[in-house]
């Protein structure tokens, strides 16, 4: 599978998101980040590791350890992906990190803290990334967990089941036929 495929336009997924959704704020990952990642990633597992009997420094070296297996493993298999962390008032409050393939834009990962989660930002991000994706052609996948609230907001965006895949449901949401009209008269022209 070929990654790394730009926009034709050499517009960075970042800079097409921005400019949709202008009032939330959006970077390139950098080191100063990490420990912000760090505390997200293990809030998004806590619910899962409160059935567990460890101690709460367990619980961290746990998540913090996933993390890193997680991370290097994303840029290990997704070169050229972009990392973005979210913010609203310059203060980090997500991570939605992205890729774009040669016919699609893969969700790698969309996570808030759980004070801005359902508060819309999620699903503006996700509408955006619909438009992009709709202009430059190509379809949107990601995958989710079957019992992951989430799964309401991605089958009202039209994403579809492809597969399950182990604990994951891999979900595909293909190009709207205007759309699809649209990028291929615009791939003839050029």
């Amino acid at each position: 599978m070929t990654v790394g495929f730009g926009a034709a336009n050499g517009e960075s997924l970042a800079d097409a998101l921005q400019r949709a959704c202008p009032d939330i704020g959006l970077h390139l990952e950098r080191d100063d980040d990490l420990d912000f990642l760090r505390g997200l990633y293990a809030s998004v597992r806590a619910h899962e590791l409160a059935q567990i009997d460890w101690s709460e420094e367990r619980k961290r070296e746990f998540t913090d350890a996933q993390f890193a297996l997680q991370r290097s493993h994303y840029r290990e298999h997704y070169p050229g992906a972009e990392f973005l962390v979210v913010e609203q008032a310059g203060l980090p409050i997500g991570r939605f990190y992205l890729c774009r393939f040669a016919h699609e834009i893969r969700v790698m990962d969309i996570a808030l803290v759980e004070a801005w989660r359902n508060a819309g930002i999620g699903t503006r991000l996700m509408r955006a990334l619909l438009g992009v994706a709709d202009a430059e052609g190509r379809s949107v996948t990601l995958h989710v967990e079957p019992d992951n609230p989430a799964q309401h907001l991605y089958r009202r965006l039209g994403f579809n089941l492809i597969e399950p895949r182990g604990v994951y449901d891999f979900l595909g949401r293909p190009l709207p036929a205007a759309a699809s009209a649209q990028a291929t008269g615009a791939s003839a022209d050029r």
